[in-house]
């Protein structure tokens, strides 16, 4: 190449490197949905806060319920959970995938070299005329498609806004595995305290049968009651089996979520202990921050982006495509002589294509991304509404499971006065023995529903915690 011709080559290149730079992508910019959330919840207990201080707990809201063993599931649910490793693996996928969509934005170029051997043929009277010949070939190709109307660059926003998204779906895994570890535990500490209040009813119910039957035996009362009393024993005893089922059936759901075998947290676990408590403070974020802190609405919003940039994709191939190309190399019939000047080769220029007839493909594909990026602003929308109704369910759940529990309280209290109010007439004969089954049986009931109005009532605070995005960490 001579110098006239590098100058020219270089000045070729200055002018298209500075008109890309300065060209603008094609398509319309993001911008984030608009949204008008409530000034505040309808539901709000008061022991329920606002302050700063509080919203620090929803990173790892379940240090707040004060139960080591719970807190050492979670942990070790974090660490091993397959569900959470394959979202890692999903981030991982797309930043390679961004990887892939940049390299559009770069020169490609192409070494390559080969030898030929060729042989002419002779005359058909006189064949030593043929003549051999050898071809070295050796070179670079190169190519550079320059981004003139944006279509690349427009890629790399999606593909950014995918990794955004991924980022986001982990975050949800990490908030969901959090939730099911607690819920699991909860249920399972529930079940436990529904075996033990069944078998203190049972063995309550089998020493009212023992003193029917003395009765009975003394002629005091008929068969009758010795039959209700066994009836309501058997009865008892039969819930027993389901309860344990229940709570053996939770211990090996955590032990899955562990990424263990589901056998394997048995031994750990099955010791009885109490349903973990309520925390005197629970943070509450308000509806704006609520935009910020759950991952589905921060993924529903890199959807929107994605969507967006994509529309920019299909519009920039409405415009010509703009390309640098060049080749430099060595010919020779010598492979000594390939660096020789005299066997240089190279060639260099621009070349432009153009679609100029597609029977409406491009500016189909316009509409289909335009429809796309549209349903993912509705469904940005209802992921919004949805998160408001998450929050304001747990909150409702949560209070009047607080005004049951305190019902059930004094059902309890009361019903164990009735039954020893009850056993104690019937002793002494001034009462039938239906009497005493009836307190036995509502004091069964309603201690058994105590239980469970204490676990449900954890189990709606974990809701709360998960509606508002509680589980994760920026950091």
């Amino acid at each position: 190449m001579n110098r006239r011709g590098s100058c020219a080559v270089r000045q070729l290149v200055t002018w298209l490197c500075l008109f890309t730079a300065a060209a603008c992508a094609v398509g319309p910019d993001f911008r984030p949905p608009e949204i008008q959330p409530p000034s505040g919840w309808v539901g709000k207990a008061p022991e329920m806060s606002f302050t700063p201080e509080h919203q620090a707990e929803l990173v790892s809201w379940w240090t707040t319920f004060d139960d080591e063993t719970l807190i050492s599931l979670v942990d070790r649910a974090i660490a091993s959970n397959l569900d959470l490793q394959a979202a890692a693996s999903r981030i991982r996928q797309a930043r390679a995938s961004r990887g892939l969509v940049a390299a559009g934005l770069a020169p490609a170029a192409d070494a390559t070299a080969s030898f030929t051997r060729r042989r002419s043929v002779g005359s058909a009277f006189d064949d030593t005329s043929a003549t051999s010949s050898n071809l070295f070939l050796a070179g670079l190709d190169a190519a550079w498609e320059l981004d003139i109307f944006g279509g690349v660059r427009r890629e790399i926003e999606a593909a950014d806004a995918d990794i955004q998204f991924t980022i986001e779906d982990y975050r949800n895994t990490l908030v969901t595995l959090a939730a099911e570890v607690a819920l699991n535990y909860l249920e399972l500490r529930g079940f436990q305290q529904e075996v033990l209040i069944a078998q203190q009813n049972l063995a309550a119910q089998q020493h009212s049968a023992e003193i029917t039957r003395k009765r009975f035996s003394a002629g005091i009362v008929s068969a009758l009651d010795v039959a209700n009393a066994t009836a309501q024993v058997a009865t008892t005893a039969s819930q027993i089996p389901v309860f344990e089922t229940s709570a053996q059936q939770a211990i090996y759901n955590l032990s899955v979520l562990i990424a263990m075998d589901p056998s394997a947290l048995v031994d750990e676990l099955s010791t009885a202990a109490p349903i973990p408590g309520n925390p005197p403070a629970i943070p509450l974020l308000l509806p704006s921050d609520l935009l910020l802190r759950r991952p589905d609405i921060r993924s529903a919003e890199a959807q929107i982006r994605s969507a967006t940039a994509r529309i920019g994709v299909a519009t920039a191939d409405l415009f010509p495509k703009f390309n640098l190309v060049g080749s430099y190399g060595f010919e020779g019939d010598e492979s000594g002589e390939w660096l020789k000047r005299a066997y240089r080769v190279w060639s260099f220029g621009p070349s432009v294509s153009w679609n100029v007839f597609d029977a409406g493909r491009i500016r189909s594909n316009i509409a289909l991304q335009e429809a796309l990026q549209e349903e993912t602003v509705l469904a940005y929308e209802k992921t919004v509404l949805t998160a408001f109704q998450e929050v304001e369910n747990a909150l409702i759940a949560y209070a009047k499971e607080q005004e049951r529990r305190t019902a059930l309280i004094d059902a309890v209290t009361a019903n164990r006065k009735a039954v020893d109010l009850s056993t104690k007439l019937y002793r002494e004969g001034l009462t039938d023995f239906l009497n005493v089954l009836i307190a036995q049986r509502l004091l069964f009931d309603s201690e058994d529903a105590l239980v469970q109005s204490t676990r449900n009532l954890s189990t709606n605070l974990v809701a709360l915690y998960k509606a508002l995005g509680g589980g994760w960490d920026s950091k």
